[in-house]
């Protein structure tokens, strides 16, 4: 008899589709990830969406085209120290030191076998342009601060959505200068603020654009659940972190409704 969750997958990324394909090298890169995490005794945990698939299907949602893990700034700071060392050649850490025109607050483990461009055409002026992995970085943010930190890297995303063909170069110089201001200037001054705020909330660094909360006491000591036939690192306690952020997240969204990352994707071998 078919379960539900192999309709899911009949119908979303089935063995050999190129989602599953892209599911298959996320995973890959995942456990390349993990091993260098786990000599070097850095804590990370599968998150937002990864973490709902995890609970809720044991691997990937059978839709989803990304992959997701948060970690503290401080295990992150280290993160960005050792993966350029440890990392094989087919992978590369992004960020705004390895990618000059990389503006996120956050960085990505990307792949070099591949080519993908995402929806929000963010992308086109990065030097790395593989599968990717969303490495989140979580410290204590309060909520007002963590907004006003969003509406000045607002500039930077406004600047690229409204520039035309042939003006990227002229556009990232003023987006690299928003990176700098805000990185040098702004952001360690709302982190010495929030020493005044809540330890027990933790939320993504300045700059990234979601605002919801995770709760200390949720996430550690750190467990461990199956995912895709191996055991990673998960949020202690699973259900009240996913249900802090999605309600009832067992029930399944509008299967009619659901809008991909990827704009187009090739995978090179």
């Amino acid at each position: 008899m078919t379960t539900p969750s192999n309709d899911l997958r009949a119908r979303f990324n089935p063995d050999g589709s190129l989602l599953r394909r892209q599911q298959l090298r996320m995973l890959e890169m995942l456990e390349a990830f993990d091993d260098i995490c786990r000599r070097h005794h850095i804590r990370y945990w599968l998150s937002s969406g990864t973490a709902l698939g995890c609970a809720r299907h044991q691997g990937f949602i059978p839709w989803d085209d990304d992959l997701d893990v948060e970690m503290l700034r401080e295990d992150y700071v280290r993160l960005l120290d050792i993966l350029p060392r440890e990392l094989p050649g087919h992978l590369a850490l992004q960020c705004h030191e390895t990618d000059a025109n990389y503006f996120f607050s956050y960085g990505k483990l990307r792949d070099r076998r591949s080519h993908l461009e995402e929806t929000t055409g963010y992308d086109r002026v990065f030097k790395e342009q593989g599968i990717f992995i969303d490495l989140f970085v979580l410290e204590p943010c309060p909520l007002w601060l963590h907004k006003l930190s969003c509406t000045t890297i607002g500039h930077a995303y406004k600047l690229l959505r409204t520039c035309r063909e042939g003006e990227e170069h002229r556009v990232m110089r003023s987006v690299r200068r928003w990176y700098a201001l805000n990185h040098r200037v702004l952001y360690p001054v709302f982190r010495l603020l929030a020493k005044w705020g809540r330890k027990d909330l933790i939320r993504h660094t300045w700059g990234v654009p979601y605002h919801g909360a995770r709760c200390l006491a949720d996430i550690f000591p750190l467990s461990s659940a199956t995912f895709e036939g191996r055991q990673f690192p998960v949020p202690h306690n699973l259900d009240a972190y996913l249900s802090r952020m999605y309600g009832n997240y067992r029930q399944l969204p509008p299967l009619d409704d659901i809008h991909p990352h990827v704009g187009k994707l090739k995978i090179l071998e």
